[in-house]
């Protein structure tokens, strides 16, 4: 008698997410006929078919869509029991999961891997950079054991544990070093240099400057705050930037660093995790570390080359 394994789930599931059977066996790393033959088995183990067999894409039937979402709630209860494992251990072992926005991630990354290394030497870190929208998923999906985002998140599903809170400085020309700091109401008239749609970055930059993420602007956009601070050196406007981020992006540039002033612009940036998640004390644990290992901004200090920032 054949019984439905969690090689079918898995199988089923990706088929699922991708809607087409060589992109989930490309996912599933196996060819395409062995995964078709995968489904084909356990469509004959329940009795009827789940899937809708298309020229170009598939499609669920009423049954697979159910089937999908009681799939998904297995594999990941299955995955858990991994981390209840995991979680058995002190120190950590194994290999942790941790996802971190990409406004951080350049700055915050080496002395936190170094920081938690040195406490768990056998704790493989597997590090993945993407905005916040792709980590809470990935984060609800069990594919991360935690995350490392602006806050707040407010997600009655996952914890917050806030590590530090920076300020944003300006970024102008090297020729505008000596001129009074502008507001956010006079931010508004000038050509802000933002970061593309989807970061969490800009978004508090435009919150900060009172723009409407909707009203047309005369901005440029860029994809990492090294291409926007490229720019402001060129010339061609002026950008916020996290502090943390001044020592490495402006030390090949020709700009010059400012504090706004108050009310200052700042993140409050923290760890996420879900509330589920039995590594949850260790994840508390990790927390700790990084706190303590000193990231915050006030550590953090202008290249020499550049206008120093006022206090």
């Amino acid at each position: 008698m054949s019984y439905i394994s969690l090689k079918h789930l898995r199988y089923f599931e990706a088929l699922s997410q991708h809607g087409h059977f060589g992109r989930a066996a490309d996912a599933c790393a196996i060819s395409q006929p062995a995964l078709s033959l995968q489904i084909k088995e356990l469509e004959t183990i329940l009795g009827t078919p789940l899937v809708e067999r298309g020229a170009r894409k598939i499609r669920l039937t009423s049954l697979g869509t159910v089937f999908a979402q009681r799939a998904h709630d297995i594999l990941r209860a299955v995955d858990e029991l991994d981390d209840l494992a995991r979680a058995a251990y002190s120190p950590l072992l194994g290999h942790l999961r941790i996802g971190i926005i990409p406004t951080v991630a350049p700055y915050f990354l080496p002395g936190m891997i170094k920081a938690l290394t040195a406490q768990y030497p056998a704790l493989d870190l597997r590090p993945r950079e993407a905005v916040t929208q792709k980590l809470l998923a990935d984060l609800k999906e069990g594919k991360l054991d935690t995350a490392i985002v602006a806050l707040p998140i407010a997600d009655a599903s996952l914890h917050e544990e806030p590590l530090f809170e920076e300020e944003f400085v300006l970024v102008r020309p090297l020729a505008e070093a000596d001129k009074p700091v502008p507001n956010a109401a006079s931010l508004r008239e000038m050509r802000l240099l933002l970061l593309e749609e989807g970061h969490c970055f800009r978004d508090q930059a435009l919150s900060f400057c009172k723009i409407s993420a909707s009203l047309p602007r005369d901005v440029m956009e860029g994809s990492a705050l090294s291409t926007l601070v490229q720019m402001v050196g060129a010339g061609i406007g002026v950008t916020l930037i996290p502090e943390m981020a001044v020592p490495i992006e402006t030390r090949s540039a020709s700009v010059s660093i400012a504090r706004l002033a108050n009310p200052r612009p700042t993140r409050r940036i923290g760890m996420l995790w879900r509330k589920t998640n039995p590594l949850a004390g260790q994840l508390g644990h990790i927390a700790g570390i990084i706190r303590k290992a000193g990231f915050a901004t006030s550590e953090v200090t202008p290249p020499v080359n550049k206008s120093p920032l006022p206090s």
